[in-house]
């Protein structure tokens, strides 16, 4: 008999195993798409107020399981408790936010009906069925958890597949979510390597969401081709900060500094590129080296640690950024402090002389490097920050406000933070996403809950009205009339609105003498229908 494949848990710091876990098999896969998708009768027909209250017993689990939650995340990824509380508050933040408001977001909404006004008209959201939601190792509670809970909240059941890179993390979602058996029906966890992702997403699930690099994404779009599985992607990002003459210099280099070395870089809305303004150039980059030689690098169990940095989390990141700071000292580049490697663990490293032909300026780094670059003008630092294949987010430190919000508005990215860093990621009901090879994910807020949904569109109503538009339609040698009700309702101008009452008119006196008395009486009786309908229009 074959035995299972496991993978291991090890701590990056420590390089300790800790713990393992089975490799769910290509079989195990196609069981859990059958019972999600015989679970998902169930569930859809859960009022939201019920299934708010089966997530809310959840949220009550993640409160009470804090330690217990910072403890596997600090063994698993080497950040420290305070950073894995992070992810824990931010995440609960947001459910709490969508349990209050989840009902009105997935209600029923009634549409205007315009000229169709003898139905009803409205939209409903429908879930989706079985949702695929793969997870990352650089936040792998906060990215993982939300997504799930708000897949569930819109009525799908869920495939949840964690990181290999993070398994602890993984396997401990699964036992939380064990501990709300109402729940626990609706979930199915699976874990393994990129072999049972492509597993879970050849088996057809009727969504994927996934986080994680553009690569993956790519990976995923190819698979899904054929069967035009629709999908969500929360991807990579390049993250510039543009710093203006104007800005507050001291505070551009301590966020700044904090927005590239937090969670030792593996942020995807982390600060990637600096760009700096000739004027201050100096001044800042003294600033910077000041900021990060204050920063401390190591790793602890317990909840009182003063590191700010841990250790990367896997050795390819090692690779990565080593091939991107050889490619850029290559070119020219220098290494102004850090640099140094022990282990996984790296000192924070400012490099300046950096220009757009390295890798380090263009490609997603996902290490605490800081690569600081001039610029002269305006025009200059929106070309740079927009020369870029990623649009996740951005940041511009300006004095100027004006200045600021002008900028902003022109970058290429879905957020931008003006005088701070990553400022907007925690507000859980602002949208959080990319564009351009970012991805197309909106999570926060609304947006969230909604893209696992599909929109329906509803028409009710008694059989046709003869003075209804959609009957008129139908009808043929209603030319006339059809011109008519398009001039008068849509016409821009008042001329637009009369001629063809006037036209129609001259016709009528022409072609029809001998039945005036008639067509005048229909003519009045359509007019007073138009006008009515105009009143009920205008409402």
């Amino acid at each position: 008999m074959q035995q299972p494949r496991c993978i291991p848990f090890i701590n990056p710091a420590t390089g300790k195993k800790f713990g393992e876990i089975e490799v769910a098999t290509r079989e195990e896969v196609i069981l859990a798409h059958k019972e999600m998708r015989q679970a998902f009768k169930i569930w859809r027909k859960k009022s939201v107020k019920e299934r708010i209250r089966i997530l809310r017993k959840f949220q009550e689990v993640l409160i009470d399981s804090i330690d217990e939650i910072t403890e596997v995340i600090n063994k698993d990824t080497g950040k420290s408790r305070q950073d894995g509380w992070v992810e824990v508050n931010v995440s609960v933040d947001r459910l709490h936010q969508y349990y209050k408001r989840a009902h009105h977001w997935l209600a029923r909404r009634r549409v205007p009906p315009g000229l169709y006004m003898f139905k009803k008209y409205y939209t409903e959201p429908h879930p989706y069925g079985v949702v695929a939601v793969i997870g990352p190792w650089n936040y792998p509670f906060d990215l993982t958890v939300p997504p799930m809970c708000s897949a569930l909240l819109a009525g799908n059941t869920v495939l949840l597949k964690p990181s290999e890179v993070t398994p602890a993390v993984g396997q401990l979602i699964e036992r939380l979510i064990d501990r709300v058996p109402e729940l626990s029906p609706f979930v199915r966890v699976l874990h393994g390597d990129g072999s049972v992702g492509a597993a879970i997403v050849e088996s057809r699930p009727d969504l994927v969401f996934l986080t994680g690099s553009t690569a993956t994404g790519q990976k995923i779009a190819r698979a899904t081709v054929d069967t035009l599985t629709p999908f969500v992607f929360e991807l990579g990002g390049k993250d510039p900060m543009i710093v203006f003459d104007s800005a507050d210099i001291q505070a551009a280099a301590k966020w700044g500094v904090w927005g590239a070395f937090y969670n030792t870089g593996q942020t995807c809305m982390g600060i990637e590129r600096v760009y700096v303004q000739s004027g201050v150039y100096d001044e800042f980059v003294t600033a910077v080296l000041e900021e990060a030689r204050k920063l401390k690098v190591g790793y602890s169990p317990h909840i009182e640690n003063q590191n700010n940095l841990g250790p990367l989390t896997f050795e390819r990141q090692i690779n990565i950024i080593s091939d991107h700071m050889a490619d850029a000292l290559e070119k020219g580049a220098k290494v102004l402090m850090g640099g140094k490697m022990d282990g996984l663990f790296m000192q924070p490293t400012v490099m300046i002389d950096v220009d757009h032909g390295m890798k380090i300026m263009r490609e997603e780094t996902f290490g605490p490097i800081m690569p600081i670059m001039k610029f002269e003008d305006e025009a200059d630092a929106l070309f740079l920050a927009n020369d870029c294949d990623y649009g996740l987010s951005a940041a511009v430190w300006s004095g100027d406000m004006r200045q600021a919000k002008r900028v902003a508005h022109r970058l290429d990215v879905g957020s931008v933070n003006i005088n701070d860093a990553i400022s907007h990621y925690p507000v859980s009901l602002l949208p959080f996403g990319g564009v351009k090879m970012s991805g197309n994910a909106r999570t926060h807020g609304k947006e969230e809950i909604l893209q696992f949904t599909q929109m329906r569109s509803y028409a009710v109503g008694k059989p046709p009205h003869p003075l209804d538009l959609a009957t008129i339609m139908r009808v043929p040698n209603r030319y006339w009339l059809g011109k008519l009700i398009t001039r008068v309702f849509f016409g821009v101008t008042p001329r637009q609105k009369l001629e063809p009452i006037t036209e129609w008119v001259e016709d009528v006196d022409m072609k029809l003498a001998a039945r005036k008395t008639a067509v005048a009486a229909g003519l009045t009786t359509a007019l007073a229908a138009l006008i009515w309908g105009l009143i009920r229009f205008r409402k």
